[in-house]
């Protein structure tokens, strides 16, 4: 069968610089994504958990810049119904930052994590799957709530930018509890891909983080972390408790995004190549 198949790829007249071209693109297939991404995610359950804490607040931080950039334009932009098409672009702000500086962010370890979990599975395994999730998820909502708290003193921005961020951040109230679970989902399953997808990237990382969260905006799905912030903003004005925004919004936009990222994305892609490892 193999000699069969070599004769075939000899069948083909190619120059050597086109069979090398071949080859460079035939080996980023599944497997080759499935173990890049693995042994990234191998690699953040082994970091120290300083390191794991001063990453995810700066995450946290930095993902705050997508309320700051949808609801700027929000704000500029006139109350037509065209305007979410360029306001959700703001949204993608955030994650720009997270993803290309390699912060550490919640939604992109439902994938990347649980790959050396689901590849090799074991309590050992698990135990650190679990600490990472915990460390990089409170110290996510711990930078996105001291950035509501600065928002809330006008410390960063004006007036009229606060305003603009509330008027963004209210759209989670539309939403009960199921609702906003719901929504995560398709979040979850989206920011899932970005880890699966940048390594075939080849220079074109921006564009990847940019087209996928542009769609989770312009969706109106629910992420967890970005969401928190907003989320905070609203309690930290008085127009919600925060135990309420900690309950309503932030917990099932959570259960949410780990449906989407690890039990359809994560466990899907693993499956494809399960045969094969």
């Amino acid at each position: 069968m193999a000699d069969d198949l070599e004769v075939r790829k000899g069948d083909i007249d190619l120059s050597d610089d086109e069979r090398a071209e071949v080859s460079e693109s035939a080996s980023t297939n599944a497997k080759v994504l499935h173990e890049v991404v693995r042994s990234r995610g191998d690699e953040e359950l082994n970091r120290p958990a300083l390191s794991l804490i001063w990453s995810a607040l700066a995450a946290g931080v930095a993902i705050s810049a997508s309320l700051l950039g949808q609801s700027l334009l929000e704000s500029m932009l006139p109350d037509a119904p065209w305007r979410p098409l360029i306001a959700s672009l703001g949204y993608s702000l955030g994650f720009v930052i997270v993803v290309l500086g390699r912060l550490q962010l919640f939604t992109e370890s439902t994938l990347s994590a649980v790959l050396p979990v689901a590849t090799h599975p074991s309590w050992g395994n698990l135990g650190r799957l679990l600490r990472l999730w915990g460390l990089v998820l409170a110290f996510n909502l711990i930078g996105t709530l001291l950035i509501a708290f600065a928002i809330e003193a006008v410390l960063i921005g004006s007036s009229e930018q606060r305003a603009a961020m509330l008027d963004v951040s209210r759209k989670l109230l539309e939403h009960d509890w199921l609702a906003t679970m719901k929504l995560g989902i398709p979040a979850g399953f989206l920011i899932a891909a970005v880890p699966w997808l940048l390594p075939a990237a080849r220079g074109q990382s921006f564009w990847v983080v940019l087209t996928l969260t542009y769609f989770i905006a312009l969706g109106g799905f629910a992420h967890v972390v970005a969401g928190s912030g907003e989320a905070w903003l609203l309690a930290a004005a008085g127009e919600i408790s925060f135990s309420f925004a900690m309950l309503n919004l932030i917990v099932p936009a959570l259960f949410g995004n780990i449906i989407g990222g690890t039990g359809l994305f994560a466990l899907l892609a693993h499956a494809q190549v399960r045969q094969e490892l």
